[in-house]
């Protein structure tokens, strides 16, 4: 299954205090929040998941990569509804808090909420853009309230990002769905599903052992342009060292296997000819 590190930026701009979604776009984020947490950390207990606000004074991380949903919820009761969202800023502080995880194995993601007008320029949000392609950090966006203003840039943004159709656009416009349900069932968390299926469906196909036909290599994903070059290349001289291990070993049992069939007819001959001997001393004394 997927092994993320996850940051979601969540818009505690005052636009937040709107109504039109239920009981109001905060709390239909902070709602939204619980979901994408509780459906990452089950999909993999390793995946940690952070949680930083981009309005008001400064973009500030409520709370650190975690396991813990105790300490998400801590950080979200300590945010205000205040200001103006800054998405440029609230883009790049997540990665700085991704680049300094502690498991380099987990994959980079952000999620933000974008529930107010964008007001960076189009070339700002671009070089924004191909700075998460370049360090492979897949971005998603949740986008509601202002989609008419922000769905052309956001759409613009997230092909300039996109790597293998990692990063995606959520749209939903205000209506008698909840926020966290459109989001439930959107790509964001769809495809997180189709994943864990298709590995769980792989590993029980290939048995107990997870090889394919594909090669071990293939398995941990090793031709995935997000996984880190060094690691890529450890994970692989591990594979081809275990390998020649099991060869060695089922080379061994073979030779060992032969030694005894060739025991074994030694002794059938043994017995034979010791038999013979015997039937011969009986003819004698008779």
């Amino acid at each position: 299954m997927v092994l993320e590190a996850t940051i979601i930026v969540i818009d505690n701009s005052e636009y937040m205090r709107n109504g039109d979604y239920l009981t109001s776009r905060y709390q239909a984020q902070l709602d939204t929040v619980e979901l994408i947490f509780r459906r990452k950390t089950q999909a993999n207990p390793e995946s940690m998941v952070g949680l930083l606000t981009m309005a008001g004074e400064s973009t500030r991380v409520v709370s650190n990569l975690t396991t813990d949903y105790g300490e998400l919820l801590s950080g979200v009761h300590e945010a205000k509804i205040d200001g103006q969202a800054n998405l440029i800023n609230g883009i790049e502080v997540a990665c700085l808090a991704l680049k300094n995880r502690q498991n380099k194995n987990q994959r980079q993601r952000v999620v933000v909420f974008v529930g107010s007008p964008i007001t960076a320029d189009d070339s700002a949000l671009d070089a924004l853009a191909r700075k998460l392609k370049n360090a492979s950090v897949a971005v998603d966006f949740i986008n509601f309230g202002e989609e008419q203003l922000n769905t052309a840039k956001l759409e613009r943004f997230v092909s300039i990002a996109n790597v293998n159709s990692s990063s995606h656009l959520v749209t939903v416009p205000p209506g008698p769905y909840l926020l966290y349900d459109q989001v439930e069932r959107s790509p964001i968390l769809r495809d997180q599903d189709s994943s864990a299926a298709e590995n769980a469906s792989e590993s029980s196909q290939n048995g107990p052992g997870g090889a394919s036909s594909g090669g071990a290599a293939d398995d941990f994903g090793l031709d995935d342009p997000n996984m880190d070059p060094e690691l890529a290349l450890a994970i692989r001289l591990s594979l081809e060292e275990e390998r020649a291990r099991q060869q060695q070993a089922s080379s061994g049992a073979e030779k060992a296997s032969g030694k005894e069939k060739l025991a074994t007819v030694d002794e059938k001959d043994d017995k034979s000819g010791k038999d013979e001997k015997d039937d011969d001393k009986m003819d004698e004394s008779k």
